[in-house]
């Protein structure tokens, strides 16, 4: 890390955190390798965006307007059970949700979405020029499903966790994290603007990719990941039912370096670079 005088000034004042959906995309590592069990979808951010550049994270991004709006057929969880899991209103459920389908389709094309209640787009190409459009947000996702005639799975997802980013930070977020099984037939790619490269890893290698200095994980995306370490299949980890605590991690300023407190954090600091340790 570097010390408090060579980060970036912060804004003091106490941001609201704007809603936001993250979707970890998962598939069954292939039998062959030498060590079988899950892969997770990783972008790298593009350096010097305003929120988590040149950063390793999972594809998602903040709720639009749009997605509370949103008239879609749906297929899966009611907005109530979606409400439930996530300890907030059904409106407030509806979005985050429309959000985490939207963002996983404009980020790395792929859409969880199909022509009926049973089904999945088995190809995701044909929808290119619709994908640019929702990105440059000159078409809604609402919109985009009723012209295609297409239902929102949203039986594909599972909850996951929530996070909000801390107090004291400019840019503040209060993201519910998802997982969902990558549908067969379609192809995770890197073609949005906010990506500078794409992989799939299995978490354990995302982790040592981390540790020897390859990437720099938030605090979030690395508690995903050792948990989802755990895991030896796709199966096993859409059959869990884990606790969505709140967590708020505490940014610690008063010390010769920044850095923040999070339940679990004793592995994040014990190896690997840090967020704020690429901060002019």
């Amino acid at each position: 890390m570097v010390s408090k005088q060579e980060q970036a000034p912060r804004d003091s004042t106490d941001v609201a955190p704007k809603d936001a959906s993250t979707v970890i995309l998962i598939r069954d590592a292939a039998a062959d390798v030498a060590a079988p069990g899950i892969e997770v979808f990783l972008l790298r951010r593009v350096k010097g965006m305003a929120f988590a550049g040149g950063m390793t994270v999972f594809p998602g991004g903040g709720v639009d307007p749009s997605d509370a709006d949103a008239e879609v057929d749906w297929a899966g969880p009611s907005v109530d059970w979606w409400a439930s899991r996530f300890s907030t209103d059904p409106a407030r459920a509806k979005a985050l949700v429309c959000a985490a389908v939207r963002e996983t389709f404009e980020e790395c094309g792929v859409l969880l979405a199909g022509p009926s209640a049973d089904t999945v787009v088995a190809d995701t190409s044909r929808y290119a020029q619709s994908r640019t459009q929702l990105e440059k947000r000159e078409l809604s996702f609402s919109d985009f499903l009723k012209r295609e005639n297409l239902v929102l799975r949203a039986d594909l997802l599972r909850p996951w966790a929530n996070w909000i980013t801390p107090v004291g930070e400019g840019r503040r977020y209060d993201t519910r994290f998802f997982v969902a099984a990558a549908p067969h037939g379609q192809i995770a790619d890197g073609a949005t603007s906010e990506a500078e490269d794409v992989q799939w890893q299995s978490p354990a290698a995302a982790l040592a990719h981390w540790q020897g200095g390859g990437s720099i994980l938030l605090p979030p995306t690395w508690s995903q990941l050792t948990a989802l370490s755990g895991f030896g299949s796709v199966a096993e980890v859409l059959a869990a039912e884990p606790e969505i605590p709140v967590i708020l991690p505490t940014l610690i300023t008063g010390e010769e370096q920044l850095r923040v407190e999070f339940p679990g954090q004793g592995g994040y600091y014990e190896a690997g670079p840090h967020p704020w340790a690429s901060r002019d």
